[in-house]
């Protein structure tokens, strides 16, 4: 009787002892974190050993591994992710960028700013298809690496920022600035393609607050700008992995930018990065349009 009460004893001591001596199971790094690893090692080196066309069958493997490996790692920093917390709002985020993307598309009809070397060997249903497809992986990277710097503890220490005020006036001034920009845009293309990536976020995000949906002018009211931050960040990771990895593909993407076409850095010129950050916004207005800020929606993306 003895001998089973000790035995005991030991058992539940030496599971006390596991669980306080090794690291809490969420937090470990999730199997898909390696098979995304792996998918994306695997898809940058054929993308970029192999001749002919191949980009449009290997860019989605290539950010689909990316976007579950840096998933994994939020999950093993935050303990939970955007995977994690449901699958099904993750498997949305990649449905919402194909919409979100062909929109830019359509702009570029007229502003002409990025054309692809290579289209003309598909059809129009097979190009359709296959930039969708690609098109796909783009919130979802860009997202789930805003949360892998929302993780970082000097993002979370980050004083007030400067305030910028929500009234009716102050949102009246950014809805005309959006409006009149898209229109400058759609008029003289060439001299004010930039504002694709500023009127866009401007009239969205000043709709998302009359609403009541989340909005980054909400956050810049409260004078947090944590969360812009990690969009900026998180965008401009994605920008330099997207043009790297673009630089010796095929089919690929190059740009005409005038007034900046100057210090490149792969097909993209320098200046070209900082139209990432604005982007990233955009990204963020358009899902919380989408989504319309449902209380699940509140508690799933970009807890900072």
């Amino acid at each position: 009787m003895y001998f089973f009460l000790f035995e005991f004893d030991f058992i539940v001591f030496d599971i006390k002892f596991y669980m306080t001596t090794i690291p809490n199971r969420q937090n470990f790094f999730p199997w898909y974190g390696y098979l995304g690893g792996i998918v994306c090692l695997i898809s940058w080196y054929f993308n970029w050993s192999i001749d002919g066309l191949r980009t449009h069958i290997i860019f989605f493997p290539l950010w689909l591994g990316y976007c579950l490996f840096i998933d994994a790692l939020v999950k093993k920093r935050k303990g939970k992710s955007l995977l994690s917390k449901s699958w099904k709002r993750y498997i949305g985020l990649f449905i919402l960028s194909i919409p979100v993307w062909w929109f830019f598309e359509l702009i570029n009809l007229r502003t002409q700013n990025w054309q692809y070397v290579g289209r003309e060997h598909f059809s129009d249903l097979s190009h359709f298809l296959y930039s969708s497809l690609c098109f796909s992986t783009v919130i979802p990277a860009v997202f789930g690496t805003a949360e892998f710097f929302s993780s970082f503890s000097w993002l979370k220490r980050c004083g007030p920022g400067p305030r910028i005020p929500s009234h009716k006036s102050g949102l009246t001034i950014l809805f005309i600035i959006g409006i009149i920009g898209l229109m400058l845009l759609l008029l003289l293309p060439d001299i004010f393609y930039f504002f694709v990536w500023l009127s866009v976020f401007f009239i969205m995000d000043v709709i998302n607050h009359l609403l009541g949906n989340r909005s980054l002018v909400a956050h810049s009211d409260r004078r947090d700008w944590k969360p812009m931050i990690a969009l900026a960040l998180g965008c401009l990771v994605c920008g330099f992995f997207w043009e790297m990895w673009n630089f010796y593909a095929y089919p690929k993407w190059i740009y005409h930018t005038p007034g900046v076409e100057f210090f490149y850095l792969f097909e993209m010129p320098i200046l070209g990065y900082l139209g990432y950050i604005p982007f990233s916004f955009e990204l963020f207005a358009f899902y919380h349009l989408v989504t319309m800020n449902s209380q699940q929606e509140k508690n799933y993306y970009l807890e900072v």
